[in-house]
């Protein structure tokens, strides 16, 4: 089994916000989803950084099962299917 290595960003945000990005996938420059999830964390942080948050901790793995296809999400955190929840 292949485990999948995520990592967390700080930063402050243009409101003086201590801003936490946690759950972001580590991956080699040739994964299929490099390019993807590069541009999704760009496009995340950039609007975290420009807007004030209510909340200060952000799951980008929350971030991506909403704007990836399932299919795609399930491949990249490598999730199996269960069946009668076994």
């Amino acid at each position: 089994m292949i485990f999948l290595v995520c990592k967390s960003l700080e930063f402050k945000n243009t409101f003086g916000q201590k801003i936490k990005v946690m759950d972001i996938p580590v991956l080699e420059k040739n994964h299929r989803y490099f390019f993807a999830v590069q541009a999704r964390l760009q496009r995340f942080t950039s609007l975290l950084f420009e807007h004030p948050q209510e909340k200060c901790c952000h799951s980008f793995r929350e971030h991506l099962k909403r704007k990836m296809s399932w299919t795609d999400f399930k491949d990249l955190y490598n999730i199996e299917d269960f069946r009668n929840n076994a």
